[in-house]
């Protein structure tokens, strides 16, 4: 596997050194090598296939939490959750959550962020341009590209969620070509698909054996479907996803708990996750089941092998816990939120009622998508980064929501409620019924909450759902000064996030409309662009 030699600068890498490194499948699983030149690689199947291979963890990065940990600080941008920790101050943490980042301090997370996106899309560069004078056959090469392709495709997906329009380039760039100016977030979204749609048509349905866990054409048609639903192109976001759905390759999972688990690695439900693993020979474990698990776990009987003392960033709002509760989901609920003294769902025998220093955490919950169940812990011979959590990029319950969605649009109410109805027959709801109009089309927002909840993905629904009674977007209706979770926090009576002011519980009062809908840029990229690259509005 391979790893770029990357530093935090605009575009600069030194593509000609590479360090090899590894994920933890056999595709994956490449001890580290010494700096190879790319003027001599890519002579043989081993070679392009472990370059390829290195493109799956330098796009996750979930051993490496300082590159990916954006992602959680989304989060805590959003009505779901807190920042959490209150035994640390971090600045980083509070400009996302509290929405104080300027762009001539930007947080570390958003420019190492930033960085690591164009590492990987650079890596894919490499790949696509290299790979088509290789010498291997002509399907593995495809396979190879196809690969690579989704990587660009779906990093190319990430920066323009989080800043917009963003710099375009499918070449193999050298520091003489770093001044390009920001493409259109249109054009990004054409080469997406195009991206998307040639990589399907490279890559088999499922791969066997030792392959397991690689992108497959689901994958390219999943990310398609909700590419499309983001650029309000309903039609074919309801084809993508209704493909995916009828594909007969997927199934939801019976147990909603079990989508998310370290026993149950690329389920059935599973279009593409990340892949992990304890091995310690390796760095391709996920370290955040240790950054967001709850801060001071306490044992009466002190086993130490139970404890997995987690740093407590990014715990969920009483405002998440209050929309399961008023539907009734107890399900989902526990599957996704664990507070402080309860059992642990589907871990109560081993862990009854959960305790943890309750002084440290915002509100006295964590999330149970991230939780490491006892007997897990116990077989670990380190409780730090290497845990065997798989990361779910793409499932198929979202494949649901989106079709809803998309059909809401293509006002074709009866299947948007069929498909809201699937999943809620899965938690034991009761079907909705008669919703029409806005009615219909809240509901479907609230169903995405519940089921996609700290999946990575709220930050981005708020950014693009324009309300139709407000007519703008959720995030402006959700935060700000009238905000709605807001105002929901300045008259909230829960007990423990109203005694733990050491974060304060304003959090999104200083949302600026108009400005905050994106990221900025981080100046730093700007100034080595010379200033081809331009700011977003307000900053």
């Amino acid at each position: 596997m391979y790893k770029m030699k990357r530093k935090i600068i605009y575009f600069t890498v030194m593509i000609s050194m590479l360090s090899f490194y590894s994920c933890s499948k056999d595709f994956t699983e490449t001890p580290q090598k010494a700096v190879i030149s790319l003027d001599n690689y890519f002579t043989n199947l081993d070679e392009c296939q472990s370059f390829v291979g290195g493109l799956y963890k330098s796009f996750a990065a979930w051993e490496d939490w300082t590159q990916s940990y954006v992602r959680f600080t989304n989060e805590m941008s959003t009505d779901d959750a807190w920042m959490g920790n209150l035994n640390q101050s971090s600045s980083a943490n509070y400009a996302f959550a509290f929405y104080t980042i300027t762009a001539s301090n930007a947080p570390w997370p958003l420019t190492n962020y930033y960085a690591s996106k164009y590492v990987n899309i650079l890596a894919c560069n490499v790949a696509i341009n290299k790979l088509p004078n290789t010498s291997i056959s002509d399907d593995n090469k495809n396979k190879l590209i196809g690969q690579a392709k989704f990587f660009r495709a779906f990093s190319y997906w990430e920066l323009v969620q989080n800043f917009g329009d963003v710099v375009l380039t499918k070449d193999v760039m050298s520091t003489s070509q770093l001044n390009k100016e920001r493409s259109p977030k249109d054009s990004v979204y054409a080469a997406i698909v195009a991206d998307l749609k040639d990589a399907a048509s490279k890559l088999p349905a499922t791969w066997t054996g030792n392959d397991v866990g690689r992108v497959t054409k689901g994958a390219c048609k999943a990310l398609l479907a909700r590419t499309y639903l983001f650029m309000k192109d309903y039609k074919n976001a309801f084809a993508y996803a209704d493909t995916v759905i009828k594909s007969g390759n997927y199934s939801l999972e019976p147990k909603f708990v079990n989508i998310w688990s370290c026993t149950n690695h690329n389920g059935v439900e599973s279009i593409f996750e990340s892949q992990t693993s304890s091995n310690q020979s390796y760095a391709v474990g996920n370290q955040f089941p240790v950054v967001l698990n709850a801060r001071g776990e306490k044992w009466a009987t002190n086993e130490t092998s139970k404890a997995m003392d987690g740093w407590g960033w990014c715990v969920p709002t009483s405002n998440l816990e209050k929309a399961y509760k008023s539907e009734g989901d107890s399900i989902r609920l526990k599957s996704t939120i664990i507070r402080l003294g309860l059992p642990v769902y589907g871990d109560s025998i081993d862990n009854p009622h959960y305790r943890f220093d309750s002084t440290l955490n915002k509100s006295c919950r964590t999330w149970r998508k991230m939780y490491v169940p006892i007997a897990i812990r116990q077989s670990l011979t380190a409780k730090d980064g290497h845990v065997p959590l798989d990361m779910i990029l793409l499932r198929l319950g979202e494949m649901y929501l989106i079709r809803a969605e998309a059909a809401y649009f293509l006002s074709q109410p009866d299947q948007a409620l069929a498909d809201i109805n699937t999943l809620r027959a899965r938690v034991n709801l009761p079907a909705k019924t008669g919703l029409t109009g806005n009615n219909l089309l809240y509901a479907i927002w609230k169903e995405r909450r519940l089921e996609l909840a700290n999946e990575g993905i709220r930050l981005y629904d708020l950014r693009r759902e324009i309300d139709p009674v407000a007519n703008k977007k959720m995030i402006d209706v959700v935060m700000g000064t009238n905000g709605t979770f807001v105002q929901y926090n300045a008259t909230s009576t829960d007990y423990w996030e109203k005694i733990h002011t050491k974060e304060p519980s304003d959090k999104g009062s200083a949302f600026i409309e108009g400005k905050h809908e994106l990221w900025p840029i981080p100046q730093s990229e700007i100034d080595r662009s010379n200033g081809k690259v331009t700011q977003n509005p307000g900053y």
